[in-house]
């Protein structure tokens, strides 16, 4: 991630400003830009967000949204993938999925990308789960592990192709280990 920005500004001036390519977060003041997304961390997003909602969506349980803008709680930021329950899909005045969701995803996946920053990741997972997500992930394509954060436990580090992810309550028929997620990599 690089900062782009040397004086601090508001939340509100953030939100003013042009969106960029990739997509820049803001936090305490300083805006960080995410870096360009690569093959395994392209790969991975696609098809997470598939996989989630080709499990819930068409029930209309909750829907997985690839690199949405959250804002929430002073912070702007832009998760991999943010799922949210159907009924907390914000909307606009003809019923359609409204552009801004100004509120925190219920699951919150981010994938590592090679010249990232691991704590400034982690830092944005628990801003989530401090403001009401109920889980996340860290996918890690290099090492082939995921770092699973519940809300107000210990984080689970799974590494063997046999662990099952867990997943929060809202798609609990998603069923998807380790091995698959990672299988998704391999053309």
């Amino acid at each position: 991630m690089i900062k782009t920005l040397t004086r601090r500004i508001t939340l509100e001036e953030f939100l003013q400003l042009p969106e960029t390519k990739p997509a820049s977060e803001y936090s305490n003041g300083e805006i960080i830009q995410k870096p360009m997304p690569q093959g395994k961390h392209s790969r991975l997003q696609i098809q997470s967000a598939n996989a989630i909602n080709n499990v819930v969506e068409s029930r209309k349980i909750a829907l997985a949204l690839p690199e949405l803008r959250c804002t929430f709680g002073g912070r702007s930021i832009v998760p991999n993938v943010a799922v949210f329950a159907w009924q907390r899909i914000p909307v606009d005045e003809k019923g359609n999925i409204a552009n801004a969701f100004n509120t925190y995803p219920d699951w919150t996946i981010e994938i590592l990308s090679p010249e990232q920053s691991t704590t400034r990741v982690i830092r944005n997972i628990l801003h989530c789960l401090n403001h009401g997500s109920s889980l996340g992930w860290l996918i890690d394509p290099e090492e082939s592990s995921v770092l699973v954060y519940p809300p107000n436990q210990q984080p689970i580090y799974l590494e063997n192709e046999q662990d099952i992810l867990p997943v929060p309550d809202l798609v609990k028929d998603l069923h998807l280990t380790l091995g698959q997620l990672f299988d998704w990599l391999k053309l």
